[in-house]
């Protein structure tokens, strides 16, 4: 793991239940009673229950689910705002459930800031006296504070809006005076609840680029509670999917996407878009056989004839891609000695992080495959029409395919052309 990478959260078997049988709702639940079973049993809510997790430094950790999962509750026993019937929360290593109530509040001040669903702005003060109200708690001189809150102001994007009152601003611009006042204190962790979930979606979209935005420039390790899968998918570093209280499954978006946990994820996911989601790494076709600059017409040939293709990538001793040769070409040029390297097709190029949306409109309007390449150049794989429709139609991920490649010797997916 690298230096500046490391476990910020981490919640270790945490459950909360709300009722004044708390307790004995929890016993029941350890052997194996639903939430529905305890809470008609007991009158008791189920907020999370035996939830273990970690989320590091500088990610955004979407939790999700459906309402009433738990997933809000969950982000209030991150800093104690719910106190955890059972587990342990720790917070750089320092379990923040034996912390007594003077030591909360210090490490809520230090290490936290957040931002909720309401906007919950002070309607007699301007957009630089919401965004200072809190270093001004923290007794932060005047001009120190004003400073920094300027600062914060400009990253928001609400420079020129300083003097103006909470009423003169739109419903998005008040989010980003609630965002901008946590982030103010400079807090290391940043909690956000259903944050962008009360505003329009053109709005809402565009409050989620300037997240990711500022998230670039400032690299908090922020914990966003959503109920909409597409912002999850957007946002997500990692993503938690929560159902009444258990935590289903946490992974990538991709992850998610391409290997849902159980059919509640399957049916959660089912309208994703996963074009903007799933990477030319999760589908891509490892190359199995390519043609050499040194290859003959005829030997090429004899490869294509061997792999049932029409088409070669033709790659040099050093895993650099040379270009690309159909099958008309090399009948062409099957009596000639050395192949006319001139006459090969250069192929459109992409990295392993590249979407499937610009995949596609790589290939749209072509024939040809779209090579993937590492760092310095190198081939890793291949994408053409048949395995972005493959994806799309499947869903399967990068290891299922390459697993049912390896079965077959003579298959080579990674050649295989659109033009034949």
């Amino acid at each position: 793991m690298p230096d500046n990478i490391r476990e910020r959260i981490r919640l270790k078997g945490v459950s909360k239940v709300f009722g004044r049988q708390a307790n004995k709702a929890l016993d029941d639940l350890r052997k194996g009673k639903s939430k529905g079973e305890v809470q008609q049993e007991y009158n008791a809510v189920v907020g999370a229950f035996d939830v273990s997790l970690e989320i590091m430094s500088g990610e955004i950790f979407v939790i999700m689910g459906l309402s009433g999962s738990g997933k809000s509750t969950l982000l209030r026993l991150i800093n104690r705002l719910h106190e955890p019937s059972s587990g342990q929360v720790l917070i750089d290593d320092e379990d923040i459930t034996k912390l007594k109530p003077k030591e909360l509040r210090a490490l809520r001040r230090q290490k936290f800031g957040m931002v909720f669903q309401s906007f919950a702005l002070l309607p007699h003060r301007t957009v630089m006296g919401n965004v200072e109200f809190g270093l001004e708690i923290q007794g932060v001189p005047k001009n120190e504070r004003q400073s920094k809150s300027q600062e914060i102001i400009d990253t928001v994007g609400l420079g020129g809006y300083e003097t103006r009152y909470a009423a003169e601003l739109s419903g998005g611009m008040q989010q980003r005076v609630g965002l901008a006042r946590a982030l103010a204190a400079d807090p290391e962790i940043l909690l956000m609840d259903e944050a962008f979930s009360a505003l329009d979606p053109l709005i809402r979209s565009q409050l989620q680029d300037d997240l990711l935005e500022i998230q670039d420039r400032l690299g908090k390790t922020i914990v966003f509670v959503s109920h909409d899968l597409d912002e999850a998918l957007k946002l997500g570093t990692r993503i938690a999917i929560m159902r009444d209280g258990r935590l289903i499954q946490v992974g990538t978006p991709e992850d998610i996407i391409a290997t849902p946990a159980d059919d509640y994820v399957s049916a959660f996911v089912e309208g994703a878009d996963r074009t903007q989601v799933l990477t030319a790494a999760q589908i891509m076709r490892r190359p199995t056989t390519t043609g050499h600059p040194n290859d003959s017409p005829r030997t090429l040939l004899r490869k294509m004839e061997r792999s049932g293709f029409s088409g070669l990538v033709m790659m040099d001793s050093s895993r650099k891609v040379r270009g690309y040769i159909n099958l008309e070409e090399a009948i062409r040029q099957r009596d000639n000695q050395r192949l006319d390297m001139a006459t090969l097709t250069q192929l459109p190029k992409a990295d392993s992080e590249t979407s499937l949306h610009e995949l596609i409109n790589l290939i749209a309007g072509g024939h040809s495959p779209v090579v993937i390449s590492d760092n310095r150049e190198r081939l890793i794989g291949i994408v053409d029409k048949s395995t972005l429709l493959a994806a799309l139609a499947q869903g399967e991920s990068m290891d299922e395919q390459n697993a049912d490649e390896s079965e077959s010797d003579d298959m080579a997916p990674a050649e295989k052309s659109e033009s034949a």
